[in-house]
């Protein structure tokens, strides 16, 4: 019961990373609001879980959208103490493939979800005296690759984000930190797959870059919900965690 009494609400927890996290969170006695943009999964993924987990429709990149999920979620958690950021957004190929509205869909998911996340749950978040802010990046924001420029480019800023804002909040001892996920075998991944050439491409990539000589597990994630939202990392801010596997190290 590591988590038992936090109030949480977490993004793009229908599936993959964000899901592992949401059953991760109740086995550890958490109530948790999760916030996605897929109303059908979202409900079942509510329903599999049970009570002590409510699904709100949200679009991160709108902010009336954003707004009211954190009051839905306030409301009915009767507070906050963790906000979770996992939403994103994939997207792959050469910078000649690129126009303008995809890069700002990538953005506004990636990177201004983010800022507006924060801008309403930071209140909700000193009311309950201390505070979790928990951002999902990529090891591409620390080493990209061929397809990767745009992607790589707004995890970078999930970092630098996070970081600085994690100063900012320090004094009313919110923590803003972020976990970097490696290679990780979730349908997430699907078109920067499709940019290598499929998936014996893949992993034979994965093979010669991950020292441990293969992709991560939602589930090897999820640990990092669960500590980053608990006391016993009440003394880290401002950190990138890497979990990719010893990738980003060769």
């Amino acid at each position: 019961m590591r988590l038992d009494s936090k109030r949480i609400v977490i993004t793009g927890a229908v599936d993959n990373i964000g899901k592992a996290a949401v059953q991760a969170f109740i086995a550890e006695g958490a109530k948790v609001v999760i916030g996605d943009i897929d109303t059908e999964r979202g409900t079942k993924v509510a329903e599999e879980f049970g009570p002590s987990v409510k699904f709100v429709r949200v679009d991160v990149s709108d902010e009336t959208s954003v707004e009211n999920l954190i009051g839905d979620a306030v409301d009915w958690l009767g507070g906050l103490d963790v906000l979770a950021q996992n939403a994103g957004l994939m997207m792959s190929g050469s910078i000649l493939d690129f126009d303008t509205a995809t890069f700002d869909r990538l953005f506004a998911v990636n990177v201004k979800g983010l800022f507006l996340g924060a801008k309403h749950a930071v209140p909700h978040l000193k009311k309950s005296g201390k505070g979790s802010i928990i951002n999902t990046a990529s090891l591409a924001a620390k080493r990209g690759g061929p397809g990767l420029t745009l992607y790589s480019a707004s995890k970078g800023a999930v970092i630098s984000f996070s970081s600085t804002l994690a100063i900012e909040l320090a004094h009313h001892n919110i923590r803003v930190n972020t976990i970097c996920p490696g290679w990780v075998d979730t349908a997430f991944n699907k078109p920067i797959i499709d940019f290598m050439g499929g998936e014996t491409e893949q992993m034979s990539k994965v093979s010669s870059m991950v020292p441990l000589g293969r992709q991560g597990l939602p589930g090897e994630i999820a640990p990092l919900f669960v500590f980053l939202a608990s006391d016993e990392s009440s003394y880290m801010t401002a950190q990138a965690i890497l979990a990719d596997g010893g990738a980003y190290s060769t």
